[in-house]
């Protein structure tokens, strides 16, 4: 009886039908949507939508941030973002336009704005209700633009080679496993507390920032095309900030910022004590560090400082969405072909990497935010240019996407960078770098050249109504005597220059390639981004002294330095 029990239970649950991924119910809703508007949205006897797009982003960001040994912030939050991208017209001219320069400058239908948020709740017909009114709202945007793009084409010269407004491209499918989301409020509360409390001691540094965030998020993609994509992914980051003066008022501050994909990945509790500790050691010395003069002369930028070099002065010149947009400067538009960097320098771009030397690299993905599969992308070759990085939007010669759209949240996805990885065929030894720097200083009759060691990030201006120009913003430079090759910590400098000048006058490159994991600012919001390179020793770079802060630094010591003082008993 037991025995025939148990085949007629084994029976049932082999025939029990497999457990329905609850994920999916979102982009079949998405999807529903999306075809009732393709099928159904028209105005008159105006065009309906020849394209459209979804896509619902679900971010959970958790973090804690302690200041002075006590925790200031401890959140989790959770919100859900909508992008929809509605296209009238034809892939050779629709109503696209840099939202910088949208050609609805009246005030009609501008009364009221959709909200572009989806529902927390699974709740699938208020997600259709919010795709329903945010698609309406496009379309009717859509069709100003298309009629105004067509009205502006009468005061305008066809141009033979302007590129179609979008890419025709194949459909994709992906559906990405659940990721596992972990964090350990109670020891990361701890830690931060700990970390910023050894500031506390000392004496000089006057505020801290520690913190440790997790982010998960989700992202659901459907297309008129019939793409249907689902994926995960989490990012895990600890971040050591902290403040000082230097005895003449300049302010100085440094930071530590450590990233990984999973929780394991961050460094350890001993680790992060250590660093905290390199950290102050290093502002202490640069409170006592003399501040030099603006200087032009050679400089070797060390591995973490010559990627944000090529990020800034080419990478993102190199991001095709500039090349067809009349604000922008254009740098290496109609360069395909030829040498714009020294022969034995090669970049690419590589989202499909995750991770180099065992380090995560944070420009890793498989899709990019157009539905396009993240693809290796030759861009320079042995100094000459080879290609662009390229979303939807076409650019002259390079029709097809390359899966480098981004954007973050629900901003439109444009081109841009994800692991700009530079590699060399001169390199040479860390040692003979030096000297080859100290020889060069000697040859120009300068008595130092320069190491820059270290750096916050940079900027850069690609538009044609300013200067073509980048900036970094070191921490850590060297001075390096030309008779004696001491090296002598200086601060209140920052790098500047024009792109093409800079990246002309590079010499040589070591031979270790270092990671510089970040965020990188531009028109589609903040995008996680990694660079990858060697040293590098440039014959010619350009310092330019910073802001010079006068402001004293706070008169009484920090009360954590000083013993309480008690009340007297009378």
């Amino acid at each position: 009886m037991s025995l025939l029990l148990a085949s007629v239970l084994a029976g049932a649950l082999a025939a029990s039908p497999p457990s329905v991924d609850p994920r999916l119910s979102i982009l079949d809703a998405m999807k529903e949507e999306l075809e009732r508007n393709r099928t159904r949205l028209k105005l008159g006897e105006n065009p309906p939508p020849y394209f459209i797009s979804y896509s619902v982003k679900d971010l959970t960001q958790s973090y804690v941030a302690a200041r002075y040994g006590a925790l200031f912030d401890d959140s989790t939050s959770r919100d859900r973002r909508v992008f929809a991208d509605v296209r009238v017209g034809s892939h050779e001219l629709d109503n696209s336009v840099n939202e910088e320069f949208d050609f609805n400058f009246s005030l009609k239908g501008t009364s009221y704005t959709t909200r572009k948020e989806a529902p927390l709740d699974d709740d699938l017909t208020a997600l259709r209700t919010a795709l329903w009114l945010i698609t309406d709202e496009k379309y009717k945007g859509g069709l100003f633009n298309l009629l105004k793009k067509k009205g502006e084409a009468v005061y305008v010269v066809d141009d033979p080679k302007k590129p179609p407004s979008f890419s025709r491209e194949q459909p994709s499918s992906f559906i990405g496993p659940q990721v596992s989301y972990t964090f350990d409020r109670a020891r990361w509360a701890a830690l931060v507390r700990k970390v910023s409390s050894r500031f506390n001691e000392a004496g000089k540094i006057f505020d801290t920032d520690v913190r440790v965030t997790a982010d998960k998020e989700v992202r659901y993609f459907v297309n008129s095309e019939g793409s249907r994509i689902l994926t995960e992914q989490t990012f895990y980051g600890v971040h050591i900030y902290a403040v000082t003066r230097a005895d003449d008022g300049q302010l100085l501050d440094d930071s530590r910022d450590y990233y990984g994909f999973r929780e394991a990945e961050l460094p350890s509790d001993e680790r992060l004590m250590k660093e905290a500790e390199g950290l102050i050691q290093e502002l202490l010395a640069l409170r006592a560090a003399p501040a030099i003069d603006p200087y032009t002369g050679p400089a070797i930028l060390e591995a973490e400082a010559a990627g944000v070099l090529f990020h800034e002065a080419v990478g993102h010149r190199l991001e095709g969405d500039r090349m067809d947009n009349d604000a922008e400067g254009k740098t290496y538009k109609g360069q395909i072909g030829r040498a714009v960097l020294p022969p034995f320098i090669t970049i690419v771009d590589d989202p499909t990497l995750s991770n180099l030397g065992g380090k995560s690299l944070n420009g890793y993905y498989r899709y990019d935010d157009e539905g396009i599969p993240a693809q290796r992308v030759p861009l320079v070759q042995g100094g000459v240019l080879k290609n662009f990085l390229v979303s939807r939007h076409p650019v002259d010669g390079f029709l097809q996407s390359n899966g480098h759209g981004r954007a973050q949240l629900n901003r439109r996805p444009v081109a841009r960078m994800a692991n700009l990885i530079t590699t060399s065929t001169k390199q040479v030894s860390d040692a003979e770098l030096k000297q080859m720097l100290i020889a060069e200083a000697k040859r120009q009759g300068k008595p130092y050249g320069l190491i820059i060691r270290d750096i916050q990030g940079g900027n850069t201006n690609t538009s044609s109504f300013g200067y073509q120009a980048f900036k970094g913003i070191p921490r850590l430079v060297y001075r390096v005597g030309a008779r004696d090759g001491k090296e002598t910590l200086v601060r209140g400098v920052e790098v500047v220059g024009t792109p093409l000048s800079a990246v002309s006058k590079i010499v040589a490159t070591g031979k270790t390639q270092g990671v510089f994991n970040g965020f990188c600012g531009a028109e589609s919001g903040n995008v996680p981004v990694s660079t990858v390179a060697p040293a590098t020793l440039l014959r010619e770079i350009e310092l330019q002294r910073v802001i010079e802060g006068r402001d004293r630094p706070p008169l009484l010591p920090s009360p954590a330095s000083e013993p309480p003082q008690r009340a007297e008993v009378r």
